[in-house]
């Protein structure tokens, strides 16, 4: 409790992140938040920006190689209580989905970056096939966009202090995976949602 409470204050402090919710709100029903990722502490950020009973509630996706490195990563992985994907042995009966819905079950949501990597965050890559996947076989998740403004700079690639500068959460309507759409059609109507968020920042 006291390092949840640690996590989610430095995690403001750091960003001076404002947040805000544009056409939806926070809620304890199961969700996918998906997210543009620039930096180390994007899942930390956005799972921090949500309410604390929402926050119980929600499970930040995390490379299991990175967030394993260290008593240090695998103590705030455990605090935000992380779902740790290994990216490097992925197993045909062990896939990334299938572990990433047995870990939501019919309580928890998620924190997703679909663009799978870091980005420079001047755009927003294409997205993986993960969030369709998913939404394919749970059609009925809320899917959340969030944009994360200004995160590349604050803590750059290769960096490891914070640069303190202000940032910006922004959750947007939710959408879901239509009858019939193909994976060609939905991960490009997804990424314009967090294309059309990151236009109302610079509004």
């Amino acid at each position: 409790m006291f390092t949840e409470a640690l996590l989610t204050t430095l995690a403001r402090l750091l960003s001076g992140a404002s947040v805000r919710w544009i056409d939806s709100q926070p809620d304890t029903c199961q969700r996918i938040y998906f997210a543009n990722h620039t930096s180390h502490l994007d899942a930390i950020l956005v799972w921090s920006a949500l309410p604390s009973n929402v926050r119980k509630l929600t499970r930040p996706v995390a490379a299991k190689d990175y967030w394993n490195g260290g008593w240090v990563r695998r103590h705030i992985a455990k605090t935000f209580n992380a779902m740790l994907v290994d990216r490097k042995e992925i197993k045909v009966h062990k896939s990334p989905i299938d572990i990433m819905l047995r870990e939501l079950g019919n309580t928890h949501s998620m924190i997703l970056f679909p663009e799978g990597g870091r980005s420079s965050g001047e755009s927003v890559g294409d997205f993986k096939s993960g969030l369709f996947y998913l939404s394919k076989k749970r059609p009925d998740l809320e899917l959340i966009p969030v944009y994360i403004d200004n995160m590349n700079r604050i803590l750059p690639r290769g960096e490891f202090l914070p640069v303190p500068l202000l940032s910006c959460i922004t959750f947007g309507p939710p959408l879901w995976l239509e009858a019939g759409e193909t994976k060609n059609e939905f991960l490009p109507r997804a990424r314009t949602a967090l294309l059309q968020l990151q236009e109302t920042q610079r509004d």
